[in-house]
């Protein structure tokens, strides 16, 4: 029987470079869609799954991703004393437990693969999530829930994949399928930005896994790769001869937050979803002269 995932790291080291200014003194995974930060969206998705420890990988200018999930009484009591009871609720709602969050910090950029590693010691001989805050996903169950029900089943290693136009293929990792369903097959490569004509699939990596504790070894020996990083991809490549590799098409709908047509496409399809927020968001945008835009 497989080890239960408890743990779940999150790298939140990156400079954010695509949203400056915006991200020159706030972290880019605290950048809100609609009212609440990305890195709280992943927060609530690893809590859906069941995980019960949460790892942040953090650097420089970071400190606010720790204020976020602490408590901060002076607020809070103020809301209570002004009988702002719902916001009181959906502050503490959101806090994970006392003792259910580490922070460690990646001191040089280098790369996600570094990343990881250096959330080492916490996860410790334990299989892991790792969940990259940039990737919001909207499913029912989330992603990583489908995830943790395929893991249940093979165990070993589960990479959450989707399809993209074949055209599209170059800027991603890209995985070759095996046999089995779209919700547990297995993996037979991954090939790290392919050309087109030499990619094995147009399924593409998505931003969640979860991943064997011996992935550490792996990347502590783990040289350089491409743009100067230590990347994933080439430790995880290493992995899969010793270790089965899961693919999950998951179903439900990704927005890539790391760039701005994917994060402000996530505030529009949040807002709209929202009953609060829907009637007075579409009649905004009705008296806004979209054709002339266009």
């Amino acid at each position: 029987m497989s080890k239960r995932v408890r743990t779940a790291v999150f790298p939140v080291a990156g400079l954010g470079t695509r949203f400056l200014p915006a991200t020159k003194a706030m972290p880019k995974e605290m950048l809100t869609v609609v009212d609440r930060p990305l890195i709280q969206y992943a927060v609530d998705e690893a809590r859906e799954a069941g995980i019960e420890h949460f790892v942040f990988v953090t650097g420089r200018n970071k400190g606010v991703i720790e204020d976020h999930f602490d408590r901060q009484f002076e607020l809070e009591t103020t809301l209570e004393v002004r009988g702002k009871t719902a916001a009181l609720h959906e502050l503490q709602k959101d806090l994970p437990s006392a003792g259910r969050t580490s922070f460690t910090r990646q001191q040089e950029p280098l790369g996600l693969g570094h990343a990881v590693w250096c959330a080492r010691d916490i996860v410790g001989d334990n299989p892991f999530a790792l969940l990259l805050p940039d990737m919001l996903f909207k499913g029912e169950p989330g992603v990583l829930k489908q995830m943790m029900d395929a893991y249940e089943e093979t165990g070993g290693n589960i990479i959450a994949v989707e399809e993209v136009p074949h055209d599209e293929v170059s800027s991603y990792g890209v995985i070759g399928r095996g046999e089995g369903p779209d919700n547990s097959f297995k993996l037979t490569e991954m090939v790290e930005k392919p050309k087109k004509e030499d990619a094995p699939s147009n399924l593409i990596i998505s931003g969640r896994y979860i991943l064997q504790p011996e992935i550490f070894s792996l990347l502590a020996e783990q040289t350089k790769g491409a743009g100067g990083e230590i990347q994933l991809t080439d430790a995880m490549q290493n992995l899969m001869h010793q270790q089965n590799f899961t693919g999950v098409k998951y179903v439900g709908k990704s927005f890539d937050c790391g760039s701005k047509i994917g994060f402000l496409t996530a505030n529009v399809v949040y807002a709209l979803e929202r009953d609060d927020i829907r009637p007075g968001f579409i009649r905004e945008l009705s008296k806004l002269d979209l054709e002339e835009q266009l």
